[in-house]
């Protein structure tokens, strides 16, 4: 008789990608075969639906046959927000990577991932490097920055992709590719349902840091992001109203006093110049319908604010560092990356 052949043991699920769909079309199916096959193999993946109403969660699931994949229809749209915090709810393993259905990431976008938490541990949060998935040479974002009167932008937008930034310290992670540690994801509640979709990544970011979280920006970890598929452009009337909204928001939750004190005459401008560029163009009435909307949901910012401020435990020199200051970095799209040391807790 010969002898029973042992067979290898296979290391541990560490990773659970989530890809929440909403009318995606073709990109879900593209996006979920090139998840497949990540040369990082030991991870599940969470495929949502947030209540399409075209067949791209179908012909995704009819295309794939990978045991690592599961496919949940929640059967409405949930939004950004909730539907990726009801999907975290399933995940068990220490890390949960999100991804968005019209991001396909390149074969070693995990690995690189996996890599950088392992060499990182006192980050709880890593970006990835965003190509425009229209034209590669181009960027479509480089991590998430702050400006300090409340205004966030994506790191390098546009610009050369030559030009992308080395490995670093960034405000947050933009949350169309992008890793988290899931104990402090779930330790903050995830994201803030409020919003449903847009600024959601900058305010979980700006919460983590408020904790004494990093985020780093990893420039191996490549996908190639379309934007705006399920959500429509950048300029469309529910990207404005809603990204408009969220920031004033984020920045009355998050931003801690004195700063925010300091700051606040600041934002309000801002807020006035914005919705004098809307008006000059003719577009006037989404910008006022968010900040209306914005100013009556202040009551329900503040409470919130009241809760991310009492946890707070970062110092104000730490945020006024991580924040930038030059508004003309803000109207460039610059890239900012910061050489920060958060390889130990």
């Amino acid at each position: 008789m010969s002898a029973p052949v042992d067979k290898p043991m296979m290391p541990p699920v560490t990773m659970t990608v989530i890809v929440l769909n909403y009318n995606a079309g073709a990109y879900l199916r593209d996006c979920v075969q090139a998840l497949a096959a990540q040369s990082f193999v030991n991870f599940h993946a969470i495929i949502a639906d947030n209540g399409s109403t075209d067949s791209s969660f179908d012909d995704a699931r009819s295309a794939l046959d990978d045991p690592r994949f599961s496919f949940v229809e929640f059967g409405t749209n949930h939004g950004f927000a909730r539907g990726n915090n009801l999907a975290v709810k399933m995940v068990e393993t220490p890390l949960v990577a999100l991804l968005n259905p019209d991001a396909i990431p390149e074969p070693g976008w995990l690995d690189a991932l996996d890599r950088a938490q392992l060499a990182n541990p006192g980050a709880d949060s890593f970006g990835s490097l965003q190509l425009d998935l229209k034209d590669p040479s181009r960027l479509d974002g480089a991590g998430d920055n702050y400006l300090a009167l409340g205004v966030p932008w994506r790191g390098g937008h546009g610009r050369d992709a030559a030009l992308a930034p080395p490995l670093g310290a960034v405000f947050s992670a933009c949350a169309a590719a992008a890793l988290y540690r899931a104990d402090a994801f779930r330790a903050l509640g995830g994201f803030d349902e409020d919003y449903f979709c847009y600024v959601e990544d900058v305010d979980l970011g700006f919460r983590l840091r408020l904790r004494g979280g990093a985020c780093l920006q990893i420039p191996d970890a490549v996908v190639a992001h379309a934007g705006g598929v399920s959500s429509g452009s950048q300029r469309s009337d529910f990207a404005v109203y809603h990204g408009t909204r969220n920031m004033i928001w984020t920045f009355v939750k998050n931003m801690p006093g004195p700063l925010f004190w300091i700051l606040a005459p600041g934002h309000v401008f801002v807020l006035g110049v914005l919705l004098l560029k809307a008006s000059l163009r003719g577009e006037g009435g989404r910008v006022y319908r968010a900040i209306r909307d914005a100013c009556c949901g202040l009551s329900g910012a503040w409470a919130k604010r009241q809760q991310v401020q009492a946890t707070r435990t970062a110092t104000l020199s730490s945020i006024a560092a991580i924040l930038a200051w030059n508004v003309f970095a803000y109207f460039r799209k610059d890239t900012i990356v910061r050489n920060i040391d958060v390889g130990s807790d």
